[in-house]
């Protein structure tokens, strides 16, 4: 599943229909302790899935991407609470600090608290750097300047990617595993499968209209067409038009 990039109770207008607020959030991960499900980071799913791990009971990945700062002020005391493992995915060219270029939609996590974060057990992982929709012209550098600038600031480069609007090709992920991770998450609104290869795992999205009896719903993993296929109808236009567009500049991506 994907929690909302922003959990926040007064969002910047264009930001809402980004975030959840910290109480639906805290009844949210409620709902997955009282159903007795397992959070693990998206390096843990993917190393037992490489290696024939045997996983948990019920396991669970709890995501965020972009890098807002309700994360840390809103999320993390909850994530805590429970002793669950999460992963937030970071556009490293939008934190606050020395390396943000601007165009962030509300306030952003500063290094500090990103490293706060991984200290609690939070998974960082790469968002590209300037969060743009992923193409020829910049694919390399966004992905490369997104692992080394985690790296430097951390100490260890992230080994997970989520890719920015959710969208991933066969271009895409190939450069980002030519960039140095591992494995990589996409929105898809459906239940992660193993089938689907480490670089383009599906994700459920959360939203600030989800309601408590909806979020079990997706959680037990039913209903999740439904819920979903106007969703996919749009990805499906969205894919479409970026291959023509792809194809007129002469390349696919």
């Amino acid at each position: 599943m994907e929690i909302r990039p922003l959990v926040d109770r007064d969002p910047a207008p264009a930001a809402l229909g980004l975030s959840v607020t910290p109480e639906a959030f805290a009844a949210q991960m409620a709902v997955v302790a009282e159903r007795g499900f397992t959070p693990l980071t998206t390096a843990g799913l993917a190393a037992a899935w490489r290696d024939g791990t045997p996983l948990p009971a019920r396991p669970l990945l709890i995501t965020s991407d972009d890098g807002y700062e309700g994360v840390h002020r809103h999320a993390l005391p909850v994530l805590a609470k429970h002793s669950f493992a999460s992963t937030v995915f970071v556009s490293t060219g939008r934190l606050r600090g020395e390396h943000d270029g601007g165009g962030a939609l509300d306030t952003m996590l500063d290094w500090a608290q990103v490293r706060e974060l991984a200290d609690a057990g939070t998974e960082i992982g790469g968002h590209s750097h300037s969060h743009p929709q992923l193409d020829a012209e910049r694919l390399r550098f966004e992905t490369l300047r997104c692992r080394e600038i985690v790296g430097e600031e951390l100490g260890t480069a992230p080994v997970s990617f989520a890719h920015p609007y959710g969208y991933s090709s066969r271009r895409v992920r190939r450069a980002v595993r030519e960039a140095g991770f591992a494995q990589a998450l996409a929105v898809g609104n459906a239940l992660a499968r193993r089938r689907r290869g480490p670089y383009a795992l599906e994700r459920v999205t959360v939203r600030r209209s989800t309601g408590t009896e909806e979020f079990a719903r997706l959680v037990e993993g039913r209903a999740i067409a439904r819920n979903f296929a106007a969703d996919r109808a749009v990805t499906k236009g969205y894919a479409l038009a970026r291959r023509a567009r792809g194809a007129l500049r002469g390349h696919w991506i």
